[in-house]
């Protein structure tokens, strides 16, 4: 079989003030084309299908419009939910689409969603916490995630010998890997990564394992266990990043070849750093509809500079400056939330921030105690 394997598509999602929609249908289209170019048998969708848990209509009509697509070009769909996803809203009429060959996983239920096509295994693992899994299997250990995505797959009765593929959404690193961190997740792993990572040798039983939470395209402990990323940029650190999506060619004995095929968006995303004269010199300007970044080098603030830039870039997102001044207050403000606020604060504020919902207290106890550990939480307070 032929796969495509999607990420993070973050359909409804916005950059700073404009609406990503019509460049969300724009990479879609381009990813049509390619499935059908290369005679694709299925998509793997690896979570974060939407940006939030309620979704605006257009999202909802994008997704309506790709999985019809897909499905008229007899393409089958593997598709999960990430964290920011619904489940609820995510696994509605997932009876109806299965009979289109459209299969969705959005809920962990207590066993892993299966079904063999074609004498492939497709295994289907929505994101998943500890607290969860904890709750359909009782007497098992279950302190983290790593451990509670080992327990789904052990009671899963997965056969290594067949020809397996998974898709997740996790944070998953390999023993002697650093993953390159980039978009919405990044600053979340940097802060609760030690909690959230899972193991890459979880999944040696499978021939391919398609993953999604990470937006930089990447493998994740070998060839065959991989991010897909997402399909555009989405923040300031992804302004480098060469997005792709990877073509899966998998036989019945588990062979896997994979190749990265480049998605060219409608538009770039890219920051500009310079004094402001420099940056709209005749020579400097080129591709003047991108998504851009501005950081001013100009030791004092420029009057109406936002309306300059964007006389030139239209769609320039945001502003801000480095100079001597603004350096001094970074490192100092640093100094101040350090201070000002607690470990539980800073967790639980970031907590929400992610995950849309308050930390349980079972969840902060793991948090202190990796923290006490790590030397950045006092014992005695």
């Amino acid at each position: 079989m032929k796969l495509l394997h999607l990420g993070d598509l973050h359909l409804g999602r916005s950059l700073g003030d404009f609406d990503l929609l019509e460049d969300q249908r724009y990479i879609l289209d381009e990813i049509l084309a390619i499935a059908g170019r290369q005679q694709v048998d299925g998509v793997l969708l690896a979570g974060d299908i939407y940006d939030r848990p309620v979704p605006s209509e257009g999202a909802v009509r994008l997704l309506d419009y790709f999985l019809n697509r897909l499905a008229e070009a007899g393409i089958k769909v593997f598709m999960i939910s990430g964290n920011h996803d619904s489940d609820e809203r995510l696994n509605f009429g997932s009876s109806f689409f299965e009979a289109r060959g459209i299969y969705i996983a959005a809920r962990y239920q207590g066993e892993l969603y299966h079904r063999c096509i074609d004498g492939i295994n497709f295994y289907l693992l929505p994101f998943v916490k500890a607290s969860q899994v904890r709750h359909f299997f009782p007497d098992e250990e279950i302190e983290s995630y790593d451990q509670a995505v080992k327990v789904v797959l052990r009671h899963a009765g997965i056969d290594p010998k067949a020809c397996n593929v998974l898709v997740a959404h996790q944070f998953v690193a390999g023993s002697n890997l650093v993953l390159e961190l980039a978009g919405s997740e990044s600053a979340a792993v940097q802060q609760v990564g030690l909690v959230e990572q899972i193991g890459a040798d979880n999944f040696a039983a499978f021939a391919y394992t398609a993953l999604g939470h990470i937006h930089r395209p990447q493998k994740a402990g070998g060839e065959q266990v991989r991010y897909a990323g997402s399909p555009l940029k989405y923040s300031l650190g992804e302004c480098n990043d060469e997005k792709s999506v990877p073509l899966i060619d998998i036989d019945g004995t588990g062979n896997v070849a994979v190749e990265l095929l480049p998605l060219k968006p409608r538009r770039d995303l890219r920051h500009l750093t310079g004094r402001l004269e420099q940056l709209l010199s005749r020579e400097n300007l080129q591709d003047t509809d991108d998504y851009i970044y501005v950081t001013l080098t100009d030791e004092e603030p420029r009057d109406n500079a936002m309306g300059i830039i964007q006389g030139y870039y239209p769609n320039t997102v945001k502003l801000d400056y480095r100079n001597s001044h603004t350096m001094a207050m970074v490192q100092e403000d640093v100094f101040r939330v350090a201070e000002l606020r607690s470990f539980d604060e800073l967790v639980g504020d970031f907590y929400r921030l992610v995950y849309g919902q308050d930390i349980s207290e079972e969840e902060m106890a793991v948090m202190r105690e990796i923290g006490t550990r790590a030397g950045v939480v006092d014992e005695t307070d």
